[in-house]
């Protein structure tokens, strides 16, 4: 089976008391089996299409509401899978999974059809806006957000 390791960055996180605080980063890298190793900088989104949502709340373990983003603005992931190349053949995409990897070591995984071939990979977006701030100044700076799933 085909492995690809996609990001290293800050996807969200929760302040915990117990928790260390983790602190935000400016980047993330897209590796593994890729052909364009990338590493991009919150200002690099910019070259990519920005997609907009009205607003997302978002629902801790319990289900219960925990804060709204408002104005939201990002890019697609699939849109940075597209620029870096997803590098097995045809026949093998369906193997294909990705793995998010926050800073704080949190992990999310998308399988290649999930991010391409269904509702969820057309709301998985790395945030440019939230809240009416640019990325760089989004308290946690680099965030991967997937509305459908």
């Amino acid at each position: 089976m085909e492995k690809l390791l996609i990001f290293s960055f800050l996807v969200m996180t929760v302040n915990l008391n117990a928790q260390e605080k983790i602190e935000p980063t400016d980047q993330f890298s897209i590796e593994g089996k890729v052909k364009n190793r990338l590493n991009l900088l919150i200002k690099d989104l910019n070259v990519f299409a920005i997609h907009s949502i009205d607003s997302v709340i978002i629902y801790n373990h319990l289900m219960k509401p925990k804060k709204t983003i408002k104005q939201i603005k990002g890019v697609m992931l699939k849109d940075i899978l597209d620029k870096a190349g997803i590098d097995v053949s045809l026949k093998l995409l369906s193997e294909v999974y990705i793995t998010c990897i926050a800073s704080d070591n949190y992990k999310v995984v998308f399988s290649w059809n999930e991010v391409y071939n269904s509702a969820i990979g057309e709301k998985v977006m790395i945030l440019t806006e939230a809240n009416g701030k640019k990325g760089n100044q989004i308290p946690d700076r680099i965030v991967l957000l997937s509305v459908a799933d």
